[in-house]
């Protein structure tokens, strides 16, 4: 793969960035492209490793041909390279903007830290294939005759959504909102994925046969019960919405704030929509001028992080109750599974104040409105230490400490009463579904992403609603072609 001898003679290279006193007043995308010539290069320090664990189980759950479009983009075959990787990948321009890379961490060259330069390839090759005219709709043959509607329209129903059109199948997506993409449009920002791309391939979707419902509350506005009356199938992907419940004293004072009311409000403002968001009702929240505290230490919390800067805070401090990683892993003990080492975002890199191994005991206020974040250190066991209480100045908190499961109200709600399917035992209250057949206990009713796997990354909701599509088509004609 690649250039039997690329690793050694061509150093690694992944896209540049804006500095961040420039990218801080836009909320555009502020990567540097590589030029071809620049990417082939990159691409050719694939090496023929024997075993490539970067698209193997612990590397990338789609099972990207990764070393195959290796190695075509580094002979200049950009058409059979996109083609490879969208055999594979739905919508790699999604992944490789936002993907953490896992595939890199499980190159063999990431075992002297020089792994190949996987995601910037990734979206080189995306790209390339817009420029190139390649992504177009690709229309099925013949139709099937066949019904089915998918419930939430983010990546693994859009996965699903063009999967099973394809098949023929008259494909339906129900999308509370009123435009698609769920997460990937309203939860991420701009400056991490311009939202053109999401509707570039809704355009290609919908050229494709599928059809788009938006402002249908599924659960609300129109039963589950009526879909599966008037599908062959059902697909429920909505997602993980509800906040992970932080009880800290002071959390109701004006000002506090869960993270994604504040990151939908911003996507809304910049996308020209009005702010306010059926999931996620919240008076208008603007950090300019502020200074703002982020308790958490994942991807939303980053987030947040980055569109503080970018709305003028004067000063963003970022809580994490976890102890600040090492430099460098192990990596002997943990490769070529993702690693726990000290990683900076683009948005921490913006300016952020870290506080690692702090634990935020409550939030401080006067006349109801938040003035303080009152803040402690821990021991190893995540207990307070007495006597190293200390406060934060703070006039905005958002409480960024991840999702506990898919949003009550809507097909949660109905599901487990009126029709009483199995909703999982742990607190989460997931979609029950085996990673099979993604079939639940209701006939018809089949569920894929995050509202059954629980939170978790763009790629694996992808490979969930590829999965569930191929089920569902089997289950429909009796067999099918649509790859697993």
């Amino acid at each position: 793969m690649g250039k039997v001898t690329g690793f050694l003679e061509i150093d690694r290279q992944v896209h540049k960035y804006q500095p961040a006193s420039d990218r801080i007043r836009h909320f555009r995308e502020f990567t540097l492209p590589m030029s071809d010539k620049e990417v082939e290069k990159q691409a050719a320090r694939c090496m023929d490793c024997g075993i490539p664990y970067c698209h193997g189980p612990t590397g990338c759950p789609v099972h990207n041909q990764i070393p195959d479009w290796n190695d075509l983009v580094y002979n200049g075959d950009w058409d059979n390279a996109i083609r490879n990787l969208h055999s594979t990948n739905n919508f790699p321009e999604f992944t490789g903007r936002i993907c953490p890379a896992p595939c890199e961490e499980a190159c063999t060259l990431n075992l002297e830290d020089i792994p190949v330069a996987i995601k910037t390839i990734e979206q080189a090759i995306a790209d390339k294939a817009y420029e190139t005219g390649h992504i177009r709709p690709y229309p099925p043959e013949k139709k099937t005759g066949k019904r089915v509607a998918v419930i939430g329209s983010g990546p693994a129903g859009m996965a699903a959504a063009q999967q099973l059109g394809r098949a023929g199948h008259d494909v339906h997506v129900y999308e509370r909102e009123s435009r698609p993409g769920g997460l990937m449009r309203y939860g991420i920002p701009d400056f991490k994925i311009e939202k053109h791309y999401i509707d570039r391939r809704i355009e290609q979707m919908q050229g494709e046969g599928v059809s788009f419902h938006c402002g249908v509350n599924v659960g609300v506005d129109k039963p589950v019960a009526e879909l599966l009356a008037e599908y062959d199938a059902v697909l429920y992907c909505g997602g993980s919405e509800t906040p992970r419940p932080a009880n800290i004293p002071g959390d109701d004072l004006d000002g506090v704030h869960d993270a994604m009311p504040y990151l939908v409000q911003q996507n809304k403002r910049i996308g020209g929509e009005p702010i306010q968001s059926v999931a996620w009702p919240s008076p208008p929240i603007v950090a300019g001028g502020q200074h703002v505290v982020v308790v958490g230490g994942g991807d939303t919390a980053s987030d947040c992080v980055g569109t503080a800067f970018r709305q003028g805070a004067v000063r963003v401090t970022q809580l994490d109750i976890r102890p600040q990683p090492p430099e460098k892993e192990d990596k002997l003990t943990v490769w070529p599974y993702w690693a726990t080492k000290m990683r900076t975002s683009s948005s921490q890199a913006e300016g952020a104040e870290r506080e690692f191994q702090v634990a935020t005991l409550e939030f401080i206020g006067e006349d109801g409105q938040l003035t303080g974040v009152k803040c402690c250190e821990v021991d190893e066991k995540r207990k307070p230490i007495a006597g190293t209480e200390f406060v934060i100045r703070a006039d905005l908190a958002f409480i960024a400490i991840g999702f506990a499961g898919p949003a009550i109200v809507g097909p949660v709600s109905e599901l487990d009463g009126q029709m009483k399917t199995a909703i999982d035992s742990r607190r989460s209250k997931n979609v029950e579904a085996n990673d099979r057949d993604y079939k639940t206990s209701v006939e018809k009713l089949y569920a894929a992403g995050d509202v059954r796997r629980g939170q978790s990354l763009v790629v694996w909701a992808i490979r969930e609603g590829r999965q569930a599509a191929c089920s569902i088509d089997e289950a429909l004609m009796g067999s099918t072609v649509l790859p697993r």
